[in-house]
């Protein structure tokens, strides 16, 4: 009968640039817009082993500034944890990003933004949507802090026409099925002058992407 393996002592653990702490564990870090789906499929599965660390929801305003926050973040966790994964898509980096975590030997979900994550990579870009802005649950509930006040729409609304006069819809790509959020979708794409269309996404790709982790 084969001997039981012994656990790595923890001078092999720190050769390995390992801490005791850290053996089987992953840090997700994510988008601060992604947190409540995350912590919810991390209950539902009994993911224990994923740690999450979120970056500010607010760096999508300034795009250039993902790319640094992300490395900093990568650099602090290396030696606490088996594996980092980073819960972004390219999110406007054009790219950057993507060649960030090549570099630093890391993943990231695939796709270009969460919007394409959450119905699906495959699916979305089947639809060909240039005329769509989308919301999700996140984006519904921070509606004023992430698009009508950046935008200065709540100093100068006669610029909605400006901002958005070239979409026809917004698609409220909905995480959870929640009468009060589609509600209130409906009313943010009243407010942009636009027609409005409800599709219950769920988590998309984002699920089975976490689940192979």
């Amino acid at each position: 009968m084969p001997g039981r393996a012994e656990a790595p002592s923890d001078e092999a653990l720190r050769d390995a640039g390992l801490t005791a702490e850290g053996r089987g564990r992953v840090l997700l870090i994510a988008c601060g817009a992604l947190a409540r789906e995350i912590l919810a499929l991390k209950v539902a599965n009994g993911w224990e082993h994923l740690d999450l660390q979120c970056l500010p929801a607010i760096l999508h305003n300034t795009p250039q500034r993902i790319v640094p926050a992300v490395e900093a973040t990568v650099a602090e966790a290396r030696g606490r944890y088996d594996s980092v994964f980073v819960v972004y898509g390219d999110c406007g980096t054009g790219g950057l990003l993507q060649a960030a975590c090549e570099r630093l030997g890391v993943e990231m979900v695939p796709g270009p933004h969460c919007y394409s994550f959450y119905e699906g990579n495959e699916a979305f870009a089947a639809r060909e949507e240039a005329t769509a802005f989308y919301l999700t649950d996140f984006l519904v509930r921070q509606f004023d802090a992430f698009v009508w006040k950046p935008l200065g729409l709540d100093r100068h609304p006669e610029l909605r026409d400006l901002y958005f006069g070239n979409y026809e819809t917004l698609v409220y790509q909905a995480q959870t099925d929640d009468p009060a959020l589609t509600e209130k979708a409906r009313a943010c794409a009243e407010r942009l002058g636009l027609a409005f269309e409800r599709r219950f996404t769920g988590y998309g790709d984002l699920g089975g992407v976490l689940g192979r982790l």
